[in-house]
């Protein structure tokens, strides 16, 4: 009896028993934290499949609505201090968290790794997110597409003015390959976590703290454009119709992140859904994902 105590003794001491640890969950583009269709419903299959653990899907507003609205019109560098502050003051995330990002929230978890590491994330579980980016919003869900009617006029007509990258936030993580210098020098939020103008050396080790950074792509996706965003690859600069892989790119191959060389430590997870943009079953969900949870 001795024995094992002092065994299950060591085992918490490891991390391996207790709580599990918290899940951070950060919404799409035209989604709010609450919503029982989608994220609403995600937090509540994950405490049904993982047993006490904490789930806090991140709110950016003082209610739904706002919450809402900002996935379009808040400028995501607040968005950022906004949720590190969050994540500082949040006693349930002081010795470290998960973090699954949905769409946009995929690259914008990504941001808090590179920007905020403290409380550390251990893993962070990209759903869908466009990590070099989009050129394009070939459809939008339901009720909001006369939004993103008016998103894709505003792009077209000046994506990298200040007014727009600081107002739209789907600007900001506009990248448009045929014009690769101002997306270089005008994009206030995507081209600074890639390390377009220069190498952070924070980013870059923040980055490879993580245990794994996990990808999910639809293959199917007709929401993304490139889909192979999702698996931080993108057009060949120049032009937008042949995608080059994340291995492919400079980004790699000159590891301004540190992604070749998690790459090489097995850190990197790139997994596939068959289906369109955010579209999996709970099976698979399970299946897929919350192993990285648990």
């Amino acid at each position: 009896m001795v024995a094992l105590g002092l065994g299950v003794l060591v085992l918490c001491m490891m991390g391996v028993c207790g709580e599990p640890l918290p899940l951070v969950i950060w919404h799409g583009m035209g989604d709010s934290c609450c919503n029982p269709l989608s994220m609403g419903g995600i937090k509540k299959l994950v405490e049904q499949q993982v047993p006490g653990i904490y789930v806090l899907s991140l709110k950016i507003g003082s209610n739904i609505i706002e919450d809402m609205e900002n996935s379009f019109f808040l400028n995501v560098n607040k968005q950022l201090d906004n949720v590190c502050e969050q994540l500082a003051k949040d006693p349930r995330l002081q010795n470290g968290y998960n973090g699954m990002g949905f769409s946009q929230g995929g690259q914008f978890l990504r941001a808090i790794v590179q920007k905020c590491p403290s409380p550390p994330m251990k893993n962070l579980i990209s759903i869908g997110g466009q990590h070099q980016g989009v050129y394009g919003f070939p459809r939008c869900p339901g009720e909001i597409s006369h939004i993103c009617d008016w998103i894709r006029k505003t792009l077209n007509v000046g994506a990298y003015t200040q007014a727009v990258q600081e107002h739209l936030v789907q600007a900001e993580y506009w990248h448009d390959p045929l014009n690769e210098d101002q997306y270089r020098n005008g994009s206030i939020f995507l081209a600074d976590i890639n390390q377009e103008r220069g190498v952070n050396e924070s980013y870059r080790s923040n980055l490879q703290t993580l245990e794994k950074f996990v990808m999910v792509k639809f293959l199917k996706d007709t929401m993304v454009d490139p889909a192979d965003s999702e698996w931080f690859g993108f057009y060949r600069p120049g032009q937008s119709k042949e995608t080059i892989t994340l291995q492919e790119s400079s980004l790699y191959t000159e590891d301004r992140l540190g992604l070749r060389k998690m790459d090489k430590a097995g850190k990197l997870v790139f997994l596939a859904a068959d289906g369109d943009h955010l579209q999996f079953s709970e099976e698979w969900f399970n299946e897929n994902i919350l192993p990285f949870v648990r």
